[in-house]
């Protein structure tokens, strides 16, 4: 009995994604095919020019802008930044820091710190030894 080892594909979204890029700026042949984990692999350790191109000044996936602001997915949503943006539209933003921005990098900072705080109090919690139950 021989085993055959197929070749494991994604659909160009799913490696839009792991690649960081938005899908709809990728070139049609990226689109519209399928990619392998070989080809993933390739792309992400040599990069061809377009994606270069892409990752340096977008347009970026809302994960990518949201990063980038310093705000959530959500927190995008909420000062109505619904699409894509490039490089410059997000340093513009930067530039301009509407008070909605500025609300939402304070919420994003709070929920930083909160989530520290958990974890040092777990963390807290799983070094002191437990109690015997009864």
């Amino acid at each position: 009995m021989t085993s055959h080892q197929t070749t494991q594909t994604m659909k160009p979204a799913t490696a839009a994604k792991k690649l960081g890029v938005y899908l709809e700026a990728t070139p049609a042949e990226f689109q519209e095919g399928v990619v392998s984990r070989a080809e993933l692999a390739a792309l992400q350790s040599d990069p061809p020019e377009w994606l270069r191109e892409l990752r340096s000044n977008g347009p970026h996936p809302r994960p990518v802008v949201a990063a980038k602001l310093g705000v959530s997915i959500s927190g995008l949503a909420r000062g109505g930044v619904t699409d894509a943006l490039t490089t410059e539209q997000i340093e513009a933003l930067k530039q301009d820091d509407p008070e909605w921005l500025r609300t939402e990098r304070a919420t994003q900072a709070e929920v930083r710190k909160e989530t520290v705080r958990i974890k040092e109090r777990n963390a807290e919690r799983g070094s002191r030894p437990q109690e015997p139950r009864s």
